[in-house]
């Protein structure tokens, strides 16, 4: 009986794998999905090993990129024009397919999250 309870513990905590190729996504251009309280906000952006230029809403913001590792990075503004820019933002890829990733971000040091969905520009 032990056995049979090991094995139904076991597949039922392997159907919760998720996939994280998260180095598929640290280079190209994407596009992005934020919910923050019932509005959608989309962003286009595009990444290189060390530095991500996105455009909103026809304005375009530069960030340099540090890896921490395959799935972390930490974003910083290169001209930062006000406070609020000054913070540093700090994204954790949570899942993977072959067309996105489902992600966590925040200002560094807060608990507060927002979480969103990039997808591979064609």
């Amino acid at each position: 009986m032990r056995f049979l309870y090991l094995i139904l513990c076991v597949s039922l905590f392997s159907c919760y794998n998720t996939t994280r190729n998260c180095s598929d996504f640290k280079i190209g251009e994407f596009y992005s999905e934020v919910n923050i309280n019932g509005t959608l906000y989309k962003s286009n952006f595009y990444r290189t090993e060390d530095l991500q230029v996105e455009i909103y809403n026809n304005k375009i913001d530069s960030s340099k990129l540090r890896w921490i590792n395959d799935c972390e990075v930490i974003f910083k503004t290169i001209n930062p024009k006000n406070r609020a820019e000054r913070k540093d933002v700090h994204l954790k890829i949570l899942t993977t397919t072959d067309s996105s990733y489902t992600y966590e971000y925040s200002y560094v040091g807060e608990t507060k999250k927002q979480k969103g969905i990039a997808y591979k520009a064609k």
